[in-house]
């Protein structure tokens, strides 16, 4: 569920997976190193189809096709894309936040793309300046997803969020 005190910046239903990788990829582009992308919901809320969009649209902008797997049990994927390294972690299977460090993830939040499924694992460990993305099944409608985005920082955002989604 997202925080009820970050400031929600736009809320949209995808309908079908499709739309959320064009999301993904329109966002892509929006990004550099040091913003961290918090992709939060349940199980096959498409969390890490969404990372596996916004990683093989950069990808392509080079030339290039990488299979981009869960990280699940690898708990990072580290990727080039654009002269940017990107970090795809999951942190599913962390018990304590103290883990992260271990990870170098941390490190990661300041000079990468990171795309990070289940934040809440990170405790006191993630920054402000994240941009959440919250997906939801929608009952009834088994493609679409609802999409929650908010920041603790949206004066970091709003700006670049302003010509994908409506608010």
């Amino acid at each position: 569920m997202p925080n009820p005190i970050r400031p929600v910046l736009a809320e949209t239903t995808l309908p079908s997976p499709e739309a959320t990788s064009r999301l993904a990829a329109h966002l892509a582009d929006r990004l550099a190193p040091g913003d961290i992308l918090c992709l939060d919901g349940d199980l096959g809320a498409g969390k890490t189809h969404f990372a596996r969009s916004l990683i093989q649209h950069l990808q392509a902008a080079e030339g290039r096709v990488e299979d981009v797997p869960s990280p699940t049990f690898t708990l990072v994927q580290t990727y080039e894309a654009g002269g940017h390294e990107i970090w795809h972690a999951d942190l599913y299977r962390l018990s304590d936040p103290q883990e992260v460090d271990e990870l170098g993830l941390t490190d990661a939040f300041d000079t990468a793309i990171c795309l990070v499924e289940w934040p809440d694992r990170l405790g006191d460990e993630m920054p402000a300046r994240a941009l959440w993305l919250s997906l939801r099944m929608v009952p009834g409608q088994d493609d679409a997803r609802a999409l929650t985005i908010s920041s603790d920082r949206s004066d970091l955002w709003v700006e670049r969020l302003s010509a994908l989604v409506p608010a």
